[in-house]
């Protein structure tokens, strides 16, 4: 049984890499079998149908990413804006597969109420750490309060990943301890650090 789990671990691991690297559309089973080099076949045994497929790449970025998120520590707004900052640092290196994947399936999910169901249960549980992260820091947050910090790192994610540097520096992302910095005081601008 532990064989089979670390296989469909690693299947599951290779969806998330052929998301990333050929899109939706390249998601196949002899795709799957290629990127996790097993015998042919392997994956349809795992997962017989596409959606199936699809659900468990979600499935695992929900996964990985709070096992990530789960793990940070923070008292003090320095200490957010550094979970902040490394959380975007993370997803532009080791991590660039998973987001890359995960913008994927937010595509997918705009037609497969499964795949919906399956990243709703990530962005609920991000906005909760995020919320829990931001009183932890001392800020007054409320779920409106974390949830424009969160959805303004998230479209950082997206732009940093996909746009050229010039529209970068345009949003302020050239600088990313600044536009952390001024987004926060931008979400609460009464308080004091």
């Amino acid at each position: 049984m532990v064989e089979n789990r670390d296989r469909r671990d690693r299947l599951r691991d290779a969806a998330i890499e052929v998301l990333a690297g050929e899109g939706g559309r390249g998601l196949t089973h002899r795709a799957l079998d290629r990127a996790a080099e097993l015998p042919e076949g392997t994956a349809k045994n795992y997962f017989p149908t596409r959606d199936s497929l699809l659900r468990a790449a979600a499935e695992r970025c929900v996964e990985r990413y709070w096992s990530e998120l789960r793990q940070a520590e923070v008292e003090t707004v320095d200490q957010l804006l550094g979970l902040l900052r490394l959380m975007i640092e993370r997803a532009m290196t080791v991590n660039r597969s998973r987001v890359l994947a995960y913008v994927e399936l937010h595509a997918e999910a705009a037609r497969n109420p499964e795949v919906q169901q399956t990243l709703a249960r990530l962005t609920r549980a991000d906005l909760d750490l995020h919320l829990a992260a931001q009183r932890a820091a001392g800020l007054p947050a409320t779920r409106e309060s974390a949830a424009m910090v969160t959805l303004a790192v998230n479209s950082a994610l997206t732009y940093l990943l996909t746009q050229p540097p010039d529209v970068l520096a345009s949003y302020g992302l050239d600088d990313l301890d600044r536009f952390l910095s001024r987004l926060l005081a931008s979400a609460y601008p009464d308080h004091r650090s």
